[in-house]
C-alpha cells in the first residue's frame, strides 16, 4: 500500500508568476506556483508560503483535471482530517493552515510521477509608505522542509507590477535588482543582462522583474502635497456594520529635528553565530549611519551576561561611531540568553526632557538565563519605560512571540519578525530609518457623523516622517461625516480634517472587510497571548475566520474535487452502494464502479445526513460555504446564513420568476449570496429572505416597502 501525504524531495516547485496591482492604495496580489513530480513515486507539495505585513488572504485554487477549483474555510481539524481522508484515497486536495504571524503552509496531493500541478493564491494588502515612495514587497516562500535541508527555493520566479499611470505615481525602482526602462513602441533593444524592465501603456503602468531571485522589493515614487491627504474607502453589507479604511497621509513638510538617544540591544547568545551575526552586525553599523550630530547612542549585547558599548550615552562623534563599529565587529556569539537582564540595562539610563528615547531590542531566542517568565519580564519592562519607544526585532523561529509582541505593545513601537530565509540587516535598517524625526506623536481619530468601533491599531500612535497612518475599523452610521486627526507635534498640537462620505450599503471594496477581519484576528490574538485564552476570544477568531474565509488556529482553507461529499469523506469507512471505502484507495479494477456507486450514495446522503445538523448550528462537521461576507451552513438541505435567527419576519421568493429578479433590483448583494443555490436563506438587519420553490412570484407594494425598512 502507497504511503501518501509525505512531501517528497522529487516534488519541486517549477516556477512562480506573481501579479501584483496596485488601485487605491490596495496592492492584489496573485501568485502562481508549479509544482512537477520528477520520482517515480506519487508525491506530496509541501510548502510554507510567507504574507506580506496585514495581508488578508482570499482564496487558493488548484488544478484538477485541467479546471482550477477553489476552496472552502471550515474547523482546522475537521479540514486536516478532511484532507488526510481524501490522500488516502489519492485523490485531489488541497490545504492551506494558518502557521501564525504571515505565514501560511499549503499541501497538495496527489503528484504522480512527471506530473505538473499549478495552485494560484490570492491575497491583499495595504501598501505601506516608506519616505516618498510606496513599497512593494515579495518574500517567496519554500518547502516545508527546506530550512531544514539549507536550500534555496527552487524555480524560476517572474514578478509583473501594475499600477495608475497617473501623474502622482514616478516610475518605479528596485533596490534589490538592477533596473531599465521599455517603453511600448521603442526600438530599444533589451540587453540580455538585466532582471528588471518597467513600461506603460494607456492607464496603467508595468513593471516586470524576469528572474526574481531572493526577495523583491520595488518602490513606487508618489507626489506629496504641503496638506494632509485623508482617504477613506468603505465596504457596506448593509444589514450589519461597515468597513472602512482610513489613510492619513502628514502634509510633506520638514519637521523640526528632534535629538534622539537610541539604543540598540543585541543578541550574541550561541545560536546567533553564523549568518545571523554577520547580519546583526551589519543592522548595528546601519543604524549607526541614521544618526545625526546631535543624537546619542548606546550599544548593548547579551548572551548569559549583559556588556555595553560604554556605560553610558555616546554622542554621535565621527570618533565615537567608528569606535562602536570596531565593538560590533569584535562580537561573538556564545552563551545563553538574559533577555531581562538586557532590557533593565536598556531602560537603566536616564531619560532627558527635550530629547526622544528609542530602543530597539533584537533577539532569535528565549530567556533561559535570568527572570524567564515572559509575563513578568514585559510587566518589568513596562514599569520602567517612561517615554520610551520600544521596536522589537524577533529573528527565526524559536521566539517566545509573546514576550516580542507585548514589548512592543507596552513600548509604543511595533513587533517585526525576521524569517530565516530574509535578511536581519534590512528588517532592522528599515525601521532604523524610519525614526530618524517624528512628524506627529499622539495621533487619535475620531469620526463627526458615524461612530467607529474595534479601531486597529487603537489608541494614541505615533506617526514618524516618511509614514503614513493606515486604520481599519467599523462603523455605525451612514452619510457625510468629518474625519478629525488630533496629535502632538514639536511646535505644538495639530489637527487635520476632511469631510467624507461613508455610505450606507455598497458592494465595493469587499477587500477591505477582509483586512479589517485579518487585523482583528491578529489583535485577538495577541490578547490571548498576553491575558491568556477566554472561550470568548477563541469564539470570535473561529467566527471571523469562518466567516471572512482567513485561516487562523482555528479555521483552514480546504480544496476538494467537485462532488466529494465531505460527509462521507468524515466517516472513516462508509458503504458506498457495494463499494466499501476504508482508508485506503479504491482499487483500480474497481475505479469505474466506485465512481458511479459513490456519485449515487452522495446524491442520496445529503439530504438526510445533515437532516441530523439542521438544530446543531455552525458545528466542526457542518458543511459551509461563503458567498460574499455571509457565511452558509447547510441545514436541512437549506443554506442557511449563519446568522439566521427563525424569530422575526420572512419573506420566502420563488427563485428566478419576477419576484426573484426585482429582490435582487432592489438589493443587489442578494445576487452574490443567492449563488450558494436554489435553495437559501440570508438574513438583513430586521428581516429574513427564503429562496424557496414554496415562495411567491411577485412582490407586492407591502414586501417592496418591507424590503427597503427593513433590510
Amino acid at each position: 500500500m502507497l504511503a501518501c501525504g509525505i512531501p517528497s524531495s522529487d516534488v519541486v516547485r517549477q516556477s512562480s508568476n506573481v501579479r501584483v496591482d496596485l488601485a487605491d492604495r490596495v496592492l492584489r496580489y496573485e501568485i502562481t506556483e508549479t509544482f512537477v513530480n520528477r520520482g517515480s513515486r506519487v508525491g506530496e507539495a509541501d510548502f510554507m508560503f510567507p504574507l506580506p505585513k496585514g495581508a488578508a488572504f482570499q482564496d487558493l485554487k488548484l488544478s484538477i483535471n485541467g479546471e482550477m477549483v477553489a476552496g472552502e474555510t471550515m474547523s482546522a481539524d475537521r479540514a486536516r482530517q478532511i484532507y488526510e481522508e481524501i490522500v488516502r484515497r489519492q485523490r485531489d486536495p488541497a490545504l492551506l493552515e494558518w502557521m501564525g504571524y504571515g505565514l501560511l503552509r499549503a499541501r497538495i496531493f496527489p503528484i504522480a510521477p512527471g506530473e505538473e500541478k499549478k495552485v494560484v493564491v490570492r491575497f491583499q494588502t495595504v501598501a505601506p509608505r516608506e519616505g516618498d515612495a510606496l513599497r512593494v514587497d515579495y518574500f517567496r516562500g519554500m518547502r516545508s522542509n527546506q530550512r531544514e535541508m539549507n536550500q534555496a527555493p527552487e524555480g524560476r520566479t517572474s514578478f509583473v507590477l501594475t499600477y495608475p499611470n497617473d501623474p502622482m505615481y514616478g516610475t518605479a525602482y528596485s533596490p534589490t535588482h538592477s533596473i531599465f526602462e521599455q517603453r511600448y513602441g521603442s526600438d530599444r533593444s533589451d540587453d540580455g543582462d538585466r532582471s528588471f524592465a518597467s513600461s506603460y501603456r494607456g492607464s496603467v503602468r508595468r513593471v516586470e522583474v524576469r528572474d526574481a531571485r531572493g526577495e523583491v522589493t520595488l518602490l513606487i515614487p508618489i507626489r506629496r502635497s504641503t496638506s494632509a491627504a485623508i482617504s477613506l474607502l468603505a465596504n457596506a453589507p448593509g444589514n450589519d456594520d461597515g468597513f472602512a479604511l482610513i489613510t492619513l497621509s502628514p502634509p510633506a513638510v520638514r519637521p523640526r529635528a528632534v535629538p534622539r538617544d537610541l539604543t540598540f540591544v543585541i543578541d550574541v547568545s550561541g545560536s546567533m553565530s553564523g549568518q545571523k551575526m554577520e547580519q546583526a552586525r551589519a543592522a548595528g553599523k546601519q543604524i549607526l549611519r541614521t544618526l545625526s550630530p546631535m543624537d546619542r547612542f548606546r550599544l548593548i549585547d547579551f548572551s548569559s551576561d549583559v556588556r555595553t558599548f560604554r556605560e553610558d550615552f555616546s554622542a554621535a562623534t565621527r570618533e565615537n561611531l567608528a569606535a562602536a563599529e570596531r565593538y560590533l565587529d569584535q562580537l561573538d556569539a556564545e552563551g545563553s540568553t538574559n533577555i531581562s537582564g538586557a532590557l533593565d540595562e536598556a531602560l537603566s539610563a536616564r531619560v532627558q526632557a527635550g530629547r526622544l528615547p528609542i530602543v530597539l531590542f533584537l533577539t532569535d531566542g528565549q530567556p533561559t538565563v535570568g527572570e524567564r517568565d515572559g509575563s513578568v519580564i514585559a510587566s518589568n519592562v513596562a514599569k520602567q519605560r517612561g517615554s520610551r519607544r520600544v521596536f522589537t526585532f524577533g529573528v527565526g523561529a524559536d521566539l517566545n512571540i509573546s514576550l516580542i509582541e507585548q514589548l512592543a505593545l507596552e513600548g509604543r513601537g511595533t513587533a517585526s519578525f525576521v524569517r530565516p530565509e530574509e535578511s536581519v540587516e534590512r528588517a532592522v535598517s528599515i525601521v532604523a530609518s524610519r525614526l530618524t524625526s517624528p512628524l506627529v506623536t499622539d495621533v487619535r481619530v475620531r469620526a463627526d457623523g458615524v461612530r467607529l468601533l474595534k479601531m486597529h491599531p487603537s489608541g494614541p500612535v505615533d506617526i514618524f516622517a516618511g509614514e503614513d497612518l493606515v486604520l481599519l475599523a467599523r462603523y455605525d452610521g451612514s452619510g457625510n461625516a468629518v474625519l478629525r486627526f488630533d496629535g502632538q507635534t514639536t511646535s505644538g498640537p495639530v489637527s487635520w480634517s476632511s469631510r467624507v462620505s461613508f455610505p450606507e450599503r455598497s458592494r465595493e471594496n469587499p477587500f477591505v472587510a477582509r483586512l479589517w477581519a485579518t487585523q482583528r484576528v491578529g489583535y485577538l490574538s495577541a490578547e490571548k497571548r498576553k491575558h491568556g485564552g477566554s472561550q470568548e476570544i477563541d469564539a470570535e477568531i473561529r467566527d471571523l475566520g469562518e466567516r471572512f474565509g482567513i485561516p487562523t488556529e482555528f479555521s483552514s482553507y480546504l480544496v476538494v474535487e467537485p462532488g466529494m461529499n465531505q460527509r462521507v469523506l468524515l466517516r472513516g469507512s462508509t458503504s458506498l452502494g457495494n463499494v466499501a471505502v476504508t482508508g485506503a484507495a479504491a482499487p483500480a479494477a474497481d475505479a469505474r464502479q466506485f465512481e458511479a456507486a459513490k456519485s449515487a450514495a452522495a446524491q442520496r446522503t445529503v439530504t438526510s445526513s445533515y437532516a441530523a445538523d439542521s438544530v446543531s448550528g455552525l458545528r466542526d462537521d457542518a458543511n459551509v460555504r461563503r458567498a460574499g461576507n455571509v457565511t452558509f451552513v447547510l441545514r436541512d438541505s437549506v443554506w442557511t446564513d449563519a446568522r439566521y435567527k427563525k424569530s422575526g419576519t420572512l419573506l420566502r421568493v420563488k427563485p428566478f420568476t419576477d419576484a426573484y429578479f426585482k429582490l435582487i433590483e432592489l438589493v443587489p448583494e442578494l445576487r452574490e449570496s443567492f449563488s450558494v443555490g436554489d435553495r437559501a436563506i440570508v438574513s438583513g438587519r430586521s428581516m429574513a429572505i427564503e429562496l424557496t420553490p414554496l415562495g411567491v412570484d411577485h412582490l407586492t407594494d407591502r414586501d417592496i416597502t418591507l424590503i427597503r425598512d427593513r433590510w
